[in-house]
C-alpha cells in the first residue's frame, strides 16, 4: 500500500508552497487593501462634500457626477477587496461581471421607461386636476 492512500500522488501536498505561483488564489498585501482602503473613503468623502456643502447647484449634474463616483467607487472595490481583473479564474470573473452589468442596464433602463410611460399615461395633468376640483365644489 503506498503513503498516499491510494489519491493518485497528491502533488500539491509533497512539493514546497513557493512552488505554487499560480494556485487561483489572490495573493495580496496589506499595502493594497490599504490603497483600496484609502481610495474607497476619498470616493466618498469627496461626493459627501460635494452634496453637503452645495458645491454643485444644478441637480442634474449632481446627481451624474454622484453617479461617476459611485462606479469608480464600484471599480475599486473590484479591483481592491474582490481581487477581480481579467486573468482571474481564466476570465470567466471579467465575462459574469460584464454580463451583470448588461443585465442590471437593461432592467433599469426598462424600469425606468416603464414608470415615465405610467407617469405619462396613466397620472392626471394639471388641467385635468382642475376640473377634478370644480367638480368636487
Amino acid at each position: 500500500m503506498s503513503a498516499n492512500h491510494g489519491h493518485g500522488g497528491d502533488r500539491a501536498t509533497l512539493d514546497p508552497p513557493e512552488n505554487h505561483h499560480d494556485d487561483g488564489v489572490p495573493h495580496v498585501s496589506a499595502k493594497e487593501y490599504l490603497t483600496g482602503f484609502v481610495l474607497s473613503v476619498i470616493l466618498t468623502a469627496i461626493p459627501f462634500w460635494l452634496v453637503m456643502d452645495g458645491v454643485i447647484a444644478d441637480s442634474t449634474i449632481a446627481g451624474i457626477v454622484l453617479l461617476a463616483f459611485a462606479a469608480v467607487q464600484v471599480v475599486v472595490h473590484m479591483i481592491y477587496f474582490l481581487h477581480m481583473n481579467a486573468k482571474s479564474e481564466g476570465g470567466w470573473n471579467l465575462f459574469a461581471l460584464i454580463f451583470t452589468l448588461v443585465l442590471v442596464v437593461i432592467v433599469l433602463a426598462g424600469s425606468l421607461w416603464v414608470m415615465h410611460h405610467m407617469n405619462t399615461n396613466m397620472m392626471p395633468g394639471t388641467h385635468d386636476m382642475d376640473e377634478m376640483l370644480q367638480n368636487l365644489q
